[in-house]
């Protein structure tokens, strides 16, 4: 039982205690009153009877009728007058008066009245006694009456008493159940600070909750800060601060095999050429002043624009993954211009050669290094600052115009032609944690089902990813429902601006309780970079229904979510680009595990996605991840 539970009947109890006390206190003083009333009632009527007796001279027949009159003019159970040898004379009896109060309260305060008695004489000669008993009833009925309005009386006050407690009670609890949420925030990991109570009592529990929660959100800053070093240490090239080649590679091949993005991208190659030479002509370190330049002016796209990438390929090669189509060869140019601007204030003889390619995102890697390569060695055939590019259009892009695509998309959602595929999330003994459940659309009747890739830039560009989000969580919790297997939706960070799209979930999440409670919403990191405070409503709208919330592709941009405590998340899935290649690089290893530590303190789950290999599997489990997921656990899940 809860203390406010028990303090409120304790309330109760002392309450109801005062108020029977009170009735019967008042019941047994009103009690005594009219017992003492009556007895003295009866001494006097039979005084005033025997005086008015004596004053008849020892007439037998006036005596009699006077003991009647008395007896009909009164109320009275009996009248009795008694010679004086003891003999009755007169005697006049009525049956007792049946009484308003119950039979229970009648035997509860019994009035117990003596008859009244007098002598009766004559001159001086004593001739006799009267004795009067008065009808008790009456005294019951008013004894009950009393105590019918003295306990409503006390009721009425018990009950503003008890209206009045439960508003102090309520004041009470407030700050108690402060402290319980802010409590349960610091074990789901929302680190919340409440306002301090006015309690005296209370006010050094919640001072000490607060302090505690600056406590480790300062420890949670330190984390961040420490794991920004390590993620430098371990992804970045020492000279310029770029991304080294591996590094950037893992970047490039998670960003093209996610269901995400434009269906065509862009590569840029950068090459300061013949850099022995220049090691000899205008030396070593004016040489890493020329790259430090070259890799400011790369940077300014991946510092700028959300989803680019830039590395360091090797000592005189730098890397732009530009994630738009037909923009590879004017980035290219605007870079060479820049450079032409600025790098011949460090010496003479400084040439650069740009190559730049456009190609589907679904290309394999070697094909984009292969066609960026060929494009940089036209480039490097002529002197100066050189960009040469090639373009590889699909005829589908051609044909297809964005209203086609806008009305297919519509259809397919208003038709449910969707279906979801499943990648499973193995833990460290191969169960499946959940299944990740990417949805493809049927974007011709009776036509395949299409990835994202070749619709989602088109949704997002004409505001569907709200209906398409709503296809695909009702399709999970259908599937959810008949096997009973949980499930996760990649929720586009886009949905999150629809006003209507957060009441709409929360509206087909609420009509499948048990199938909610399996199911997982995930989004991109960059949602809890640009739309916090969205993220957070989500959460607080969905969490209290069971659905889990998580981040995926989550990275270096956590350490930018300032409140990522406050978010609300169940689960972190770290991106591929951090997780790929654990196994041969202790300062990547190290930066994983210090990311670990910081969102483990956030009590959340740690996942990582896109493994391939078996030993960086085997890294993974040794960095003490909860579940991984990509092509070997696919892989895996397949051999059972």
């Amino acid at each position: 039982m809860s203390l406010m539970r028990q303090v409120w009947l304790l309330v109760l109890g002392v309450v109801l205690a005062s108020l029977v006390g009170s009735v019967a206190v008042s019941t047994g003083s009103v009690r005594q009153v009219l017992q003492t009333q009556l007895q003295l009632k009866n001494a006097d009527n039979a005084a005033a009877l025997a005086l008015a007796l004596s004053q008849q001279g020892g007439d037998a027949q006036l005596m009699e009728l006077l003991v009647s009159a008395q007896f009909d003019t009164g109320a009275y159970q009996r009248v009795l007058w008694r010679q004086a040898d003891g003999k009755v004379a007169v005697e006049r009896h009525a049956e007792p008066r049946p009484s308003e109060a119950p039979a229970w309260f009648v035997n509860l305060m019994p009035i117990a009245v003596q008859p009244g008695v007098a002598q009766v004489s004559n001159g001086w000669n004593a001739i006799g006694s009267v004795e009067v008993t008065s009808h008790s009833s009456y005294a019951y009925d008013e004894l009950w009456r009393a105590s019918l309005r003295s306990a409503a009386l006390l009721a009425a006050v018990g009950l503003v008493a008890g209206v009045l407690a439960l508003f102090v009670l309520r004041r009470i609890r407030r700050p108690l159940d402060n402290a319980v949420k802010q409590a349960q925030s610091v074990v789901d990991g929302s680190y919340a600070l409440v306002e301090v109570s006015r309690v005296p009592e209370l006010q050094r529990l919640t001072e000490a909750m607060n302090a505690m929660v600056a406590r480790v959100r300062s420890m949670f800053e330190a984390q961040s800060e420490q794991l920004q070093v390590l993620r430098v240490q371990a992804h970045a090239d020492a000279l310029t601060g770029m991304s080294t080649r591996k590094h950037f590679l893992a970047e490039l091949d998670s960003a093209l095999t996610r269901d995400e993005g434009p269906a065509e991208a862009g590569l840029v190659l950068v090459r300061l050429r013949d850099l022995a030479g220049l090691n000899q002509r205008i030396g070593r370190p004016a040489v890493d002043q020329v790259l430090v330049a070259m890799a400011h002016a790369v940077k300014v796209y991946p510092e700028r624009v959300r989803g680019c990438l830039g590395g360091r390929l090797n000592g005189a090669d730098f890397a732009l993954w530009l994630p738009a189509p037909d923009v590879a060869a004017e980035t290219a140019q605007a870079l060479a211009d820049a450079l032409r601007s600025s790098l011949p204030a460090f010496g003479g003889g400084i040439q650069v050669a740009l190559g730049a390619v456009d190609l589907p995102r679904d290309q394999p890697m070697g094909v984009w290094f292969g066609t960026a390569d060929t494009a940089l060695a036209r480039a490097e055939t002529q002197p100066g600052f050189v960009v040469e590019s090639i373009s590889t259009r699909t005829a589908d892009s051609q044909s297809q115009g964005e209203r086609a695509w806008r009305a297919q998309i519509v259809e397919a959602v208003k038709e449910r032609r969707g279906r979801l595929v499943e990648y499973p999330v193995l833990d460290r003994e191969g169960q499946v944690l959940h299944l990740e459940c990417p949805l493809q659309l049927q974007l011709q009747p009776n036509g395949p089902h299409e990835s994202a890739t070749r619709w989602l830039p088109l949704a997002i560009r004409s505001r569907l990813t709200a209906e398409v989000d709503a296809l695909a969580v009702s399709l999970a919790l259908e599937a959810i429902a008949k096997d009973g297997q949980a499930r996760c939706i990649n929720i586009a960070p886009a949905s999150l601006l629809d006003g209507g799209f957060v009441a709409r979930l929360r509206e087909i999440v609420f009509q499948s309780p048990p199938a909610a409670r399996k199911l997982g919403l995930e989004l991109a990191e960059s949602a809890a970079v640009q739309h916090f405070d969205l993220l957070v409503e989500m959460g607080r709208q969905l969490r209290p229904l069971g659905v889990k919330l998580g981040l995926e592709h989550a990275g270096a941009g956590l350490s930018q979510v300032d409140r990522l405590y406050q978010a609300g998340l169940d689960y972190v899935k770290l991106d591929a680009s951090v997780v790929t290649g654990v196994s041969g690089d202790a300062a990547r290893a190290a930066f994983v595990r210090g990311m670990l530590i910081m969102l483990r303190s956030l009590a959340l789950k740690v996942y990582g996605e896109g493994l391939a290999d078996p030993m960086d599997v085997q890294a993974a489990w040794d960095c003490e991840l909860d579940g991984v997921t990509g092509p070997w656990a696919t892989a895996r899940r397949g051999q059972r």
